[in-house]
């Protein structure tokens, strides 16, 4: 059963993404931003970490969870090590993602060669 909730909820927020770049003509740059924005502020009430209970990966892996864990990873080390450590927890939990994303586009930028 949890396969069905995590295709079900990772399913409603592609189809969110896709209605703001259909309907509302947003760029992907702004839908990224909001997606990243609302991570964040599910996390302020906890409810980002009630839907990954409830989906798993379907709320995991999407770019909500970016956010989720921005806030959370902050939250976390700024309670335990003050200022310094929101920059701590920030970096904390969301390196493997952003070092992946540089890797793999540098991998990417060498292999193909961009039509522009």
């Amino acid at each position: 059963m949890i396969f069905l909730y995590a295709f079900l909820v990772g399913g409603l927020i592609c189809v969110a993404g896709q209605i703001l770049l259909d309907v509302f003509k947003l760029t992907p740059a702004h839908v990224i931003v909001s997606f990243t924005v609302i991570g964040a502020a599910l996390d302020v009430f906890s409810i980002y970490d009630k839907l990954i209970e409830f989906a798993g990966a379907g709320a995991s892996v999407p770019i909500t969870s970016f956010g989720h864990a921005l806030l959370h990873g902050a939250m976390a080390e700024g309670h335990e090590h003050g200022y310094i450590g929101i920059l701590m927890g920030i970096f904390k939990l969301t390196s493997a993602g952003i070092t992946s994303a540089i890797l793999f586009g540098f991998i990417v930028a060498l292999i193909f060669k961009p039509k522009g």
